[in-house]
Protein backbone atom coordinates (compact mmCIF):
# COMPACT_ATOMS: atom_id res chain seq x y z
CA UNK A 1 0.00 0.00 0.00
CA UNK A 2 3.05 2.48 0.69
CA UNK A 3 4.62 1.87 -2.14
CA UNK A 4 1.99 2.11 -4.32
CA UNK A 5 1.01 5.46 -2.65
CA UNK A 6 4.95 6.27 -3.35
CA UNK A 7 3.95 5.31 -7.04
CA UNK A 8 1.67 7.53 -7.75
CA UNK A 9 3.27 10.63 -5.73
CA UNK A 10 6.34 10.36 -8.07
CA UNK A 11 3.77 9.86 -11.33
CA UNK A 12 1.94 13.43 -10.10
CA UNK A 13 5.69 14.97 -9.25
CA UNK A 14 6.78 13.94 -13.00
CA UNK A 15 3.70 14.91 -15.12
CA UNK A 16 3.71 18.21 -12.72
CA UNK A 17 7.52 18.65 -14.17
CA UNK A 18 6.68 17.91 -17.19
CA UNK A 19 3.41 20.41 -17.13
CA UNK A 20 5.59 23.32 -15.61
CA UNK A 21 8.61 22.99 -18.79
CA UNK A 22 5.92 23.20 -21.17
CA UNK A 23 4.32 25.94 -19.23
CA UNK A 24 7.36 27.52 -18.87
CA UNK A 25 8.56 27.14 -22.64
CA UNK A 26 5.29 28.76 -24.10
CA UNK A 27 5.49 31.49 -21.57
CA UNK A 28 9.06 32.42 -23.21
CA UNK A 29 7.24 32.08 -26.27
CA UNK A 30 5.10 34.44 -25.56
CA UNK A 31 7.64 36.79 -23.85
CA UNK A 32 9.73 36.67 -26.78
CA UNK A 33 7.04 37.44 -29.10
CA UNK A 34 5.46 40.20 -27.34
CA UNK A 35 8.36 42.07 -26.60
CA UNK A 36 10.45 41.56 -30.05
CA UNK A 37 7.04 42.98 -31.93
CA UNK A 38 7.02 46.13 -30.00
CA UNK A 39 10.87 46.46 -30.02
CA UNK A 40 10.68 46.32 -33.67
CA UNK A 41 7.36 48.51 -33.72
CA UNK A 42 9.75 51.09 -31.95
CA UNK A 43 12.32 51.17 -34.65
CA UNK A 44 14.69 48.80 -32.80
CA UNK A 45 17.22 46.85 -35.18
CA UNK A 46 16.93 43.13 -35.76
CA UNK A 47 20.15 42.75 -34.32
CA UNK A 48 19.58 44.40 -31.24
CA UNK A 49 16.18 42.60 -30.23
CA UNK A 50 18.52 39.30 -31.38
CA UNK A 51 21.07 40.17 -29.16
CA UNK A 52 19.06 41.47 -26.37
CA UNK A 53 15.57 40.66 -25.80
CA UNK A 54 15.59 37.56 -27.69
CA UNK A 55 18.56 36.50 -25.66
CA UNK A 56 16.88 37.53 -22.52
CA UNK A 57 13.47 35.38 -23.48
CA UNK A 58 14.94 32.08 -24.23
CA UNK A 59 16.89 32.46 -20.81
CA UNK A 60 13.60 33.43 -18.93
CA UNK A 61 12.85 29.51 -18.05
CA UNK A 62 16.61 30.00 -16.07
CA UNK A 63 15.32 32.76 -14.30
CA UNK A 64 11.94 32.08 -13.38
CA UNK A 65 12.85 28.61 -12.02
CA UNK A 66 16.04 30.30 -10.45
CA UNK A 67 14.51 32.94 -8.63
CA UNK A 68 11.33 30.74 -7.84
CA UNK A 69 13.78 28.16 -5.75
CA UNK A 70 15.90 31.07 -4.36
CA UNK A 71 13.00 32.81 -2.49
CA UNK A 72 11.90 29.34 -1.58
CA UNK A 73 15.65 28.83 0.03
CA UNK A 74 16.99 26.41 -2.54
CA UNK A 75 20.16 27.72 -3.26
CA UNK A 76 21.04 24.19 -4.88
CA UNK A 77 18.14 24.21 -7.23
CA UNK A 78 19.24 27.56 -8.24
CA UNK A 79 23.22 26.91 -8.96
CA UNK A 80 22.34 23.47 -10.05
CA UNK A 81 20.30 24.94 -13.23
CA UNK A 82 22.91 27.76 -13.75
CA UNK A 83 26.14 25.26 -13.78
CA UNK A 84 23.85 22.41 -15.63
CA UNK A 85 22.48 24.76 -18.08
CA UNK A 86 25.68 26.29 -19.06
CA UNK A 87 27.20 23.04 -19.27
CA UNK A 88 24.43 21.74 -21.36
CA UNK A 89 24.53 24.65 -23.75
CA UNK A 90 27.96 24.16 -24.91
CA UNK A 91 28.19 20.57 -25.10
CA UNK A 92 24.87 19.18 -26.02
CA UNK A 93 23.38 22.66 -27.95
CA UNK A 94 26.59 23.36 -29.84
CA UNK A 95 26.96 19.57 -29.97
CA UNK A 96 24.36 18.83 -31.44
CA UNK A 97 24.01 21.54 -34.12
CA UNK A 98 27.40 21.16 -35.78
CA UNK A 99 26.32 17.44 -36.05
CA UNK A 100 23.05 18.63 -38.11
CA UNK A 101 25.75 20.57 -40.17
CA UNK A 102 28.82 22.36 -39.55
CA UNK A 103 29.06 25.18 -37.62
CA UNK A 104 31.18 28.27 -39.16
CA UNK A 105 32.49 30.37 -36.07
CA UNK A 106 32.49 34.11 -36.51
CA UNK A 107 35.59 36.44 -35.92
CA UNK A 108 33.78 38.14 -32.67
CA UNK A 109 32.96 35.37 -31.13
CA UNK A 110 36.60 33.71 -31.12
CA UNK A 111 38.15 36.87 -30.18
CA UNK A 112 35.34 38.55 -27.62
CA UNK A 113 32.33 36.30 -26.77
CA UNK A 114 34.26 32.78 -25.95
CA UNK A 115 37.15 34.50 -24.04
CA UNK A 116 34.47 36.48 -21.87
CA UNK A 117 32.11 33.92 -21.12
CA UNK A 118 35.67 31.95 -19.88
CA UNK A 119 36.28 34.98 -17.90
CA UNK A 120 33.06 35.31 -16.19
CA UNK A 121 33.13 31.64 -15.50
CA UNK A 122 36.37 32.64 -13.58
CA UNK A 123 34.91 35.49 -11.86
CA UNK A 124 31.81 33.49 -10.78
CA UNK A 125 33.96 30.50 -9.40
CA UNK A 126 36.01 33.47 -7.23
CA UNK A 127 33.13 35.08 -5.89
CA UNK A 128 31.61 31.31 -5.01
CA UNK A 129 35.18 30.17 -3.23
CA UNK A 130 33.86 31.12 -0.13
CA UNK A 131 30.74 28.40 0.04
CA UNK A 132 28.09 31.03 -0.17
CA UNK A 133 27.27 33.46 -3.31
CA UNK A 134 26.19 36.62 -1.19
CA UNK A 135 23.89 39.34 -2.46
CA UNK A 136 26.65 41.91 -3.01
CA UNK A 137 28.15 38.65 -5.21
CA UNK A 138 24.90 39.03 -6.94
CA UNK A 139 25.16 42.67 -7.84
CA UNK A 140 28.53 42.39 -9.04
CA UNK A 141 27.32 39.85 -11.45
CA UNK A 142 24.16 41.62 -12.20
CA UNK A 143 26.67 45.29 -12.68
CA UNK A 144 28.49 42.67 -15.22
CA UNK A 145 25.63 42.14 -17.19
CA UNK A 146 24.53 45.71 -17.54
CA UNK A 147 28.38 46.40 -19.07
CA UNK A 148 28.21 43.21 -21.17
CA UNK A 149 25.07 44.15 -22.51
CA UNK A 150 26.16 48.12 -23.07
CA UNK A 151 29.04 46.36 -24.95
CA UNK A 152 26.76 44.01 -27.28
CA UNK A 153 25.02 47.00 -28.28
CA UNK A 154 27.49 48.72 -29.15
CA UNK A 155 29.23 45.95 -30.99
CA UNK A 156 26.10 45.73 -33.10
CA UNK A 157 26.89 48.71 -34.82
CA UNK A 158 30.62 47.43 -35.87
CA UNK A 159 28.77 43.56 -37.04
CA UNK A 160 29.34 42.98 -40.60
CA UNK A 161 26.82 42.91 -43.11
CA UNK A 162 26.71 39.08 -43.58
CA UNK A 163 25.69 38.92 -39.81
CA UNK A 164 23.16 41.95 -39.80
CA UNK A 165 21.43 40.07 -42.57
CA UNK A 166 21.08 36.73 -40.85
CA UNK A 167 19.88 38.44 -37.88
CA UNK A 168 17.83 40.93 -40.34
CA UNK A 169 16.14 37.13 -42.06
CA UNK A 170 15.85 35.51 -38.40
CA UNK A 171 14.15 38.89 -36.37
CA UNK A 172 13.34 41.43 -38.30
CA UNK A 173 9.03 42.37 -37.90
CA UNK A 174 7.60 44.75 -40.13
CA UNK A 175 4.78 45.71 -37.74
CA UNK A 176 3.28 49.59 -37.56
CA UNK A 177 3.13 50.64 -33.79
CA UNK A 178 -0.66 51.05 -33.22
CA UNK A 179 -2.61 51.34 -30.14
CA UNK A 180 -3.90 47.62 -30.84
CA UNK A 181 -0.81 46.12 -31.90
CA UNK A 182 0.83 47.42 -28.81
CA UNK A 183 -2.20 46.28 -26.47
CA UNK A 184 -1.53 42.71 -27.76
CA UNK A 185 1.95 43.11 -27.87
CA UNK A 186 1.69 44.07 -24.28
CA UNK A 187 -0.58 41.17 -23.31
CA UNK A 188 1.62 38.85 -24.97
CA UNK A 189 4.45 40.06 -22.53
CA UNK A 190 2.06 39.53 -19.21
CA UNK A 191 0.65 36.57 -20.41
CA UNK A 192 4.10 35.20 -20.68
CA UNK A 193 5.38 36.47 -17.75
CA UNK A 194 2.11 34.79 -16.08
CA UNK A 195 2.86 31.53 -17.37
CA UNK A 196 7.11 31.57 -16.50
CA UNK A 197 5.65 32.14 -12.54
CA UNK A 198 2.96 29.57 -12.62
CA UNK A 199 5.87 27.08 -14.43
CA UNK A 200 8.72 27.59 -12.49
CA UNK A 201 6.14 26.99 -9.49
CA UNK A 202 5.20 23.69 -10.27
CA UNK A 203 9.05 22.57 -11.91
CA UNK A 204 10.93 23.71 -8.56
CA UNK A 205 8.05 22.18 -6.53
CA UNK A 206 7.98 19.17 -8.53
CA UNK A 207 11.36 18.78 -8.62
CA UNK A 208 12.42 19.05 -5.20
CA UNK A 209 9.49 15.88 -4.29
CA UNK A 210 11.55 14.04 -7.12
CA UNK A 211 14.92 14.88 -5.70
CA UNK A 212 13.37 13.76 -2.25
CA UNK A 213 11.86 10.67 -3.79
CA UNK A 214 15.04 9.71 -5.52
CA UNK A 215 17.09 9.88 -2.35
CA UNK A 216 19.70 12.71 -4.05
CA UNK A 217 20.36 16.71 -3.60
CA UNK A 218 18.78 19.24 -5.32
CA UNK A 219 21.80 19.90 -6.34
CA UNK A 220 21.90 16.92 -8.71
CA UNK A 221 18.05 17.40 -10.01
CA UNK A 222 19.23 21.25 -10.70
CA UNK A 223 22.40 19.88 -12.91
CA UNK A 224 20.60 17.29 -14.97
CA UNK A 225 16.49 17.14 -15.60
CA UNK A 226 15.93 21.18 -14.83
CA UNK A 227 19.02 22.31 -16.73
CA UNK A 228 18.17 20.32 -20.17
CA UNK A 229 14.61 21.16 -19.27
CA UNK A 230 15.08 24.88 -19.30
CA UNK A 231 17.33 24.19 -22.08
CA UNK A 232 14.96 23.31 -24.11
CA UNK A 233 14.28 26.89 -25.59
CA UNK A 234 17.90 27.47 -26.94
CA UNK A 235 18.07 23.75 -28.21
CA UNK A 236 15.16 24.86 -30.53
CA UNK A 237 16.46 28.22 -31.92
CA UNK A 238 19.54 26.99 -32.08
CA UNK A 239 19.03 24.11 -33.96
CA UNK A 240 16.99 25.61 -36.05
CA UNK A 241 19.50 28.79 -37.19
CA UNK A 242 22.12 26.55 -38.01
CA UNK A 243 19.53 24.30 -40.44
CA UNK A 244 18.38 27.13 -42.16
CA UNK A 245 22.57 27.91 -42.56
CA UNK A 246 22.18 31.03 -39.82
CA UNK A 247 25.37 30.09 -37.74
CA UNK A 248 26.29 33.06 -36.21
CA UNK A 249 23.01 33.27 -34.60
CA UNK A 250 23.13 29.23 -33.34
CA UNK A 251 26.65 29.44 -32.19
CA UNK A 252 25.98 33.51 -30.25
CA UNK A 253 22.48 31.82 -28.94
CA UNK A 254 24.12 29.51 -27.10
CA UNK A 255 27.17 31.19 -25.80
CA UNK A 256 25.07 34.21 -25.11
CA UNK A 257 22.76 32.54 -22.80
CA UNK A 258 25.52 31.16 -20.79
CA UNK A 259 26.57 34.53 -20.59
CA UNK A 260 23.03 35.69 -19.04
CA UNK A 261 22.77 32.76 -17.30
CA UNK A 262 26.12 33.50 -15.11
CA UNK A 263 25.50 37.46 -15.12
CA UNK A 264 21.45 37.70 -15.00
CA UNK A 265 20.06 34.17 -13.12
CA UNK A 266 22.88 33.38 -10.76
CA UNK A 267 22.85 37.35 -9.75
CA UNK A 268 19.42 37.76 -9.61
CA UNK A 269 19.06 34.62 -7.97
CA UNK A 270 21.93 35.72 -5.33
CA UNK A 271 20.12 38.88 -4.68
CA UNK A 272 16.42 37.43 -3.78
CA UNK A 273 18.13 34.21 -1.75
CA UNK A 274 17.21 35.41 1.58
CA UNK A 275 20.74 34.80 3.30
CA UNK A 276 22.26 34.25 -0.59
CA UNK A 277 22.77 31.40 -2.34
CA UNK A 278 25.16 28.31 -0.18
CA UNK A 279 27.47 26.65 -2.51
CA UNK A 280 27.94 23.14 -1.53
CA UNK A 281 31.41 21.66 -1.79
CA UNK A 282 30.98 19.71 -4.66
CA UNK A 283 29.39 22.39 -6.62
CA UNK A 284 32.64 24.32 -6.29
CA UNK A 285 35.17 21.45 -6.22
CA UNK A 286 33.89 19.52 -9.53
CA UNK A 287 30.85 21.10 -10.98
CA UNK A 288 32.24 25.05 -11.30
CA UNK A 289 35.41 23.57 -12.55
CA UNK A 290 33.84 21.60 -15.42
CA UNK A 291 31.78 24.41 -16.58
CA UNK A 292 35.46 26.38 -16.74
CA UNK A 293 36.62 23.70 -18.61
CA UNK A 294 33.68 23.62 -21.04
CA UNK A 295 34.14 27.30 -21.56
CA UNK A 296 37.82 26.86 -21.98
CA UNK A 297 37.37 23.87 -24.44
CA UNK A 298 35.25 26.53 -26.77
CA UNK A 299 38.75 28.35 -27.71
CA UNK A 300 40.24 25.33 -29.48
CA UNK A 301 37.46 24.10 -30.91
CA UNK A 302 36.34 27.41 -32.42
CA UNK A 303 39.55 28.20 -33.36
CA UNK A 304 40.16 25.00 -35.79
CA UNK A 305 38.86 26.14 -39.48
CA UNK A 306 36.96 28.72 -37.51
CA UNK A 307 34.19 26.12 -37.57
CA UNK A 308 32.89 23.17 -35.40
CA UNK A 309 32.77 19.80 -37.48
CA UNK A 310 30.72 16.59 -37.02
CA UNK A 311 33.40 15.39 -35.16
CA UNK A 312 34.15 18.27 -32.77
CA UNK A 313 30.05 18.19 -32.33
CA UNK A 314 30.41 14.32 -31.51
CA UNK A 315 33.14 15.17 -28.58
CA UNK A 316 31.21 17.90 -26.95
CA UNK A 317 28.18 15.47 -26.93
CA UNK A 318 30.64 12.39 -25.44
CA UNK A 319 31.97 15.42 -22.84
CA UNK A 320 28.49 15.82 -22.02
CA UNK A 321 27.86 12.12 -21.81
CA UNK A 322 30.76 11.34 -19.44
CA UNK A 323 29.60 14.21 -16.89
CA UNK A 324 26.18 12.93 -16.83
CA UNK A 325 26.96 9.07 -16.30
CA UNK A 326 29.53 10.64 -13.38
CA UNK A 327 26.96 12.70 -11.96
CA UNK A 328 24.95 9.14 -11.84
CA UNK A 329 27.55 7.39 -10.37
CA UNK A 330 28.30 9.91 -7.54
CA UNK A 331 24.82 10.39 -6.84
CA UNK A 332 24.45 6.42 -6.48
CA UNK A 333 28.15 6.49 -4.43
CA UNK A 334 28.48 3.66 -6.93
CA UNK A 335 31.64 1.11 -6.27
CA UNK A 336 32.60 1.83 -10.27
CA UNK A 337 33.13 5.40 -9.85
CA UNK A 338 37.17 5.24 -8.94
CA UNK A 339 37.41 3.05 -12.11
CA UNK A 340 35.42 5.73 -14.18
CA UNK A 341 37.40 9.04 -12.76
CA UNK A 342 40.90 7.29 -13.74
CA UNK A 343 38.91 6.65 -17.53
CA UNK A 344 38.36 10.58 -17.03
CA UNK A 345 41.45 11.65 -16.25
CA UNK A 346 43.07 9.95 -19.28
CA UNK A 347 40.54 10.79 -21.89
CA UNK A 348 39.79 14.36 -20.94
CA UNK A 349 42.99 15.63 -20.82
CA UNK A 350 44.23 13.57 -24.43
CA UNK A 351 41.40 15.06 -26.65
CA UNK A 352 41.88 18.64 -25.08
CA UNK A 353 45.60 18.55 -25.99
CA UNK A 354 44.57 17.00 -29.36
CA UNK A 355 42.16 19.80 -29.55
CA UNK A 356 45.39 22.56 -28.84
CA UNK A 357 47.63 21.22 -31.09
CA UNK A 358 45.16 21.30 -33.96
CA UNK A 359 43.86 24.79 -32.83
CA UNK A 360 47.91 26.07 -32.63
CA UNK A 361 48.63 24.65 -35.97
CA UNK A 362 45.73 26.16 -37.55
CA UNK A 363 46.88 29.35 -36.57
CA UNK A 364 50.10 28.94 -37.91
CA UNK A 365 48.68 27.83 -41.28
CA UNK A 366 46.40 31.15 -41.76
CA UNK A 367 49.65 33.28 -40.89
CA UNK A 368 51.64 31.99 -42.95
CA UNK A 369 49.08 32.18 -45.84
Amino acid sequence: MVLHHENNAMTTNILLFIAGLITLIVGADLLVRGASRLAAAFGVAPLVIGLTIVAIGTASPEIAVSLQAAVAGQGDLTLGNVLGSNIFNILVILGITAIVTPIAIAEQLIRKDAPIVLGISLLTFALAFDGNLSWQDGAILLLGLVIYMAFAIHQSRLESKKVQKEYAEEFAITEKRTLRSSSINLGFILAGLALLVLGSNWLVDSATQIAKSLGVSELVIGLTIVAAGTSLPEVATSVMAAIKGESDIAVGNAVGSNIFNLLGVLGIGAIAAPDGISVASRALYFDLPVMIFVALVTLPVFYIDSRISRFEGGLLLSYYAIYMVYIILRAAESSALPGFAIFISIFIPVTFFVLSVAAFRSKRARKSR
